[in-house]
């Protein structure tokens, strides 16, 4: 082996290593197994192409298809509606290879973007985006009014609104719009909505709406009938039924209305009227008709007038209903609830109220035992209170309606100082004052009588006498008549007072001598009470006789006590 021999195998050494780690370092991309090596992997796919046999359709009448075009080979064809992978229908045909998509018949909802894609080994390579265009329409017409009930192609206005008509259909491209009106004082517009301010009788009418689409050369025609109702005047219920009485009056109500032909329907207490047996209802509900009437029947009461477009509301009406009176109650100024009993301290004040549940209000009328103890109203009042209060007082109600009457009492009792009122000693005091008077009646009469005798005796006596005045009985009643009248006067007014006459007896003439032992001095009667008589005129004394001659004369008369007592027993 030469120099150059020796030289190749050094150089030889060293390339072999450096090929070897070069190799073992290539990124795995770069490390190709002997089948990707081969030529047909190693070709790139190529992006498909695409057409359409016909970009814009009409509804339900065009066919169309699609077609991928792609000089690869051994590769998958997938097709994408609207950037999604298109979900194939009954109505979608694809051929065997994929490459071709067909659609009949053609609906809107297929009108979108498609692409078709090609998938190799290891890529996938897509076409351009292809639109397909779908015409339609119009669809069926619907004509909306935004006032009114509308009730199939009625719609029920009120006069004097304002209406809104409005178009609703689908069509593609957009239709256009002609309106028919049924009468020449607007316009007709050429937009799918127009307004009628102020509708009025003259607006009624069939309103009708031609739609059109010139790129499928179709047409719909929408209607609507407009009537237009009069506004409604509010009702009015009325009674024809006067002084209406609890359980015995029936009422008659009315709905009294200016519209025809509307429906009327009735409230109580707002809510509807439920059917009850003592309710009646005319055949067009215009008269309510309420049996037996209850207080409690009052309402109130509407009425309510319908027609298809509007309604209206009477006013509330309420019954007046008469009854009572129910339970008479007296109550005190000073106190609450109904009393039965009162008791009122002597020279105050007393206030009692008398009140019944009564409709219309009853009529008030006090009654009292004590004079002048009756008065007109609800409210008695007794100033100053005396004994003679004492008793019962009655309140009578009245209702003029219904004309029951009801009445209540309640006992008044005085109370107050024992000095106040005549005590037994008192009355006891007056009946021996009457008692004086009496006796002292009779012994004058008695005295005359016998100053009479002795003056008789005298003129037949020669012995000459003193002249004396005559004091017989004209001359006695003129003398006591300045003091006993006062007294007489009062004794009629102390007999009505029932109560005292019954508490209190009045003495005998003999308990009363009993009680006071006889005069000691000539001339007294043996009666000294006197100063519970009332003051007055004391009555002239007699004259007195002479001693010498009318001395026995003069005992004789007064010393028999006896004769005096009978002549008071018999004058009493």
């Amino acid at each position: 082996m030469g120099l150059a021999g020796l030289w190749s195998c050094w150089w030889t050494g060293i390339l072999l290593p450096a090929s070897l780690w070069t190799l073992w370092n290539l990124p795995a991309a770069a490390q190709l197994s002997p089948q990707a090596s081969s030529p047909n992997t190693q070709r790139l796919l190529v992006k498909p192409t695409i057409s359409v046999s016909q970009g814009t359709v009409i509804e339900h009448t065009g066919v169309v298809t699609f077609y991928c075009g792609t000089t690869d080979v051994d590769v998958f064809i997938k097709w994408v509606f609207n950037n999604i992978p298109l979900v194939l229908n009954e109505r979608m045909q694809l051929s065997a290879d994929g490459r071709s998509l067909t659609i009949h018949p053609v609906q809107r909802e297929d009108a979108g973007s498609y692409q078709c894609e090609v998938w190799g080994t290891s890529e996938i390579q897509s076409s351009d985006i292809t639109p397909l265009d779908v015409h339609y329409g119009p669809d069926p017409v619907e004509i909306e009014v935004d006032s009114g009930v509308l009730i199939g192609e009625v719609v029920e206005v009120m006069e004097g609104s304002t209406v809104k008509f409005q178009v609703e259909t689908q069509s593609h491209p957009p239709a256009t719009y002609s309106w028919y009106l049924p009468n020449d004082s607007l316009p007709p517009p050429t937009t799918r909505t127009f307004t009628i301010p102020a509708v009025s009788k003259k607006d009624e009418g069939t309103y009708q709406c031609l739609v059109s689409n010139s790129a499928t050369s179709l047409s719909q025609m929408g209607a609507l009938k407009v009537r237009v109702h009069e506004n409604l005047v509010k009702p009015e219920v009325i009674s024809l039924s006067l002084d209406l009485v609890e359980n015995t009056s029936s009422a008659t109500l009315t709905c009294q209305t200016a519209h025809e032909g509307v429906s009327i329907r009735w409230f109580v207490g707002g809510q509807p009227l439920l059917p009850s047996e003592r309710l009646e209802l005319s055949a067009d509900n215009s008269t309510l008709v309420i049996l037996s009437l209850r207080r409690n029947d009052t309402g109130p009461y509407a009425c309510e007038i319908q027609t298809e477009a509007a309604q209206a509301q009477s006013d509330p009406f309420e019954l007046t209903i008469g009854y009572g009176p129910d339970h008479v109650s007296i109550t005190r100024d000073t106190t609450s609830g109904s009393l039965s009993t009162v008791e009122v301290k002597l020279d105050s004040n007393l206030t009692l109220q008398c009140w019944a549940e009564s409709q219309p209000g009853a009529q008030y009328r006090w009654s009292c035992e004590h004079r002048g103890g009756e008065s007109v109203g609800g409210q008695l009042v007794i100033n100053a209170v005396t004994w003679e209060h004492k008793g019962i007082c009655n309140c009578t109600a009245f209702n003029p309606l219904t004309g029951l009457v009801l009445s209540a009492s309640v006992l008044v009792s005085v109370v107050g100082p024992q000095s106040s009122s005549p005590s037994g000693g008192a009355i006891a005091g007056i009946v021996i004052g009457v008692l004086v008077v009496v006796a002292l009646v009779a012994g004058l009469g008695y005295l005359s009588w016998k100053a009479g005798w002795l003056s008789r005796i005298l003129a037949d006596d020669p012995m000459p006498t003193a002249s004396h005045p005559t004091f017989g009985k004209e001359s006695f009643t003129k003398s006591v008549s300045g003091w006993l009248r006062p007294f007489n006067e009062r004794i009629p007014e102390f007999q009505e007072h029932t109560r005292v006459s019954e508490t209190f007896q009045s003495a005998s003439p003999e308990e009363l001598y009993e009680r006071v032992p006889p005069a000691a001095i000539p001339g007294d009667f043996g009666v000294h009470p006197m100063n519970a008589l009332p003051r007055g005129p004391v009555p002239p004394q007699g004259p007195s006789l002479p001693e010498e001659s009318g001395e026995p004369n003069y005992q004789t008369l007064i010393n028999p006590d006896v004769d005096i007592y009978y002549q008071m027993n018999s004058t009493t």
